[in-house]
């Protein structure tokens, strides 16, 4: 998740976009909480209570940040600089630089995570499985799904350099109108008795986010003022507010679930994901933390092994007996989420100073 250029000697030092450090940073607090507070909001004996709301509002408040994740990586990654030197160097660094993290964490989470500390013996069947999926473990299907936006990216960024920003635009726009009517379509008619379930495997984990890559290139530098601004925050809020209350309700709103599915690339929530990316972009554009900048970096760059490390970093807090009800206390799953996001940030920052070892974070 770092932004790492090309260039020769002449070439200029790209300026740090500090709003897309902010959104890194919040995007994968947000990923924690859905992981912590969702053991609560599946959680039937609480379900419908305050405290099971208060999980729901946490949880679903956050659903827009793995798509706004795909959207800062398409901002970077489309780059032109990032392909000076043409697609093999770009597949060169980016896919040799992911490689070791591709292989070392589905074997950690699988054999030490999953076996050790939670107890549930290694299965090779299943392990299998889950990689032929792409998911060996809950959150690594990120891992597939980002190799599969970095193979491709080459070439989408080759059709939208001269093009401009209508270019980018109208086409992100027609490939996230086409993914989410893919998935209304397929939730209509199996609701109608015709199974049309989508599944993906390994290969296709990348398929339904090419439109929020291409989305995060083409709202890289909107910048909204006055009552756009506004009114773009009012669709954020409004339509967060919505699928939390839609989940909390759903048992009495069924053909809204079907019509209107809340998936990261379902329609309301691919709209605030947009929403949410053009605010920040819009509000932190001019914003530099001065003297805080290093500490910002240091969390900007750890991002993605947090995402990568949380997990484990969860089950190791919900070993201490006062931490492990996060299905029936909230107060202890704030402090939890808590925890792991210190801890998480924390170590994934002292392993990227160890050679050989920040290769996998």
């Amino acid at each position: 998740m770092t932004d790492p250029t090309i260039g020769g000697p002449s070439a200029p030092v790209p300026q740090r976009r500090w709003a897309l450090d902010v959104l890194r940073i919040v995007s994968v607090i947000g990923v924690v909480a859905i992981h912590v507070f969702g053991n609560m909001v599946g959680n039937d004996a609480v379900h419908g209570s305050i405290r099971w709301w208060g999980a729901v509002i946490v949880d679903l408040g956050f659903v827009w940040v793995v798509p706004v994740f795909v959207m800062i990586s398409g901002a970077l990654i489309l780059e032109p600089r990032q392909y000076a030197k043409g697609p093999a160097d770009f597949y060169r660094r980016r896919l040799l630089r992911l490689g070791p993290a591709f292989v070392f964490w589905p074997l950690f989470y699988v054999f030490v995570v999953s076996s050790v500390m939670a107890g549930r013996l290694a299965d090779w069947r299943g392990f299998l499985l889950g990689v032929v999926d792409g998911r060996s473990y809950t959150h690594l299907y990120f891992l597939w799904l980002i190799v599969g936006l970095y193979v491709v990216a080459p070439v989408l960024a080759a059709f939208l350099r001269d093009g401009g920003r209508r270019r980018a635009a109208v086409f992100a726009g027609v490939v996230l109108a086409v993914t989410v009517a893919t998935l209304v379509s397929s939730n209509v008619l199996t609701a109608a008795g015709y199974d049309r379930s989508l599944s993906q495997t390994a290969l296709t984990q990348w398929l339904p986010y090419v439109g929020f890559f291409l989305a995060g290139w083409a709202l890289r530098e909107t910048v909204l003022r006055g009552w756009k601004l506004v009114g773009v925050a009012a669709i954020a809020l409004v339509g967060t507010a919505s699928v939390i209350v839609q989940y909390g309700r759903q048992e009495d709103l069924p053909l809204l679930g079907v019509l209107f599915p809340i998936s990261y690339y379902g329609p309301v929530v691919a709209i605030v994901a947009l929403a949410w990316f053009v605010v920040a972009i819009s509000v932190l554009h001019d914003w530099r933390p001065g003297r805080a900048a290093g500490f910002v970096r240091v969390l900007s760059d750890a991002s993605f092994g947090v995402f990568l490390v949380h997990f484990a970093v969860i089950h190791l807090v919900r070993t201490v007996p006062a931490l492990t009800p996060t299905d029936e206390v909230l107060p202890v799953t704030f402090l939890v989420w808590v925890l792991v996001c210190v801890i998480s940030f924390a170590l994934v920052a002292a392993l990227r100073r160890i050679p050989w070892v920040d290769r996998l974070v």
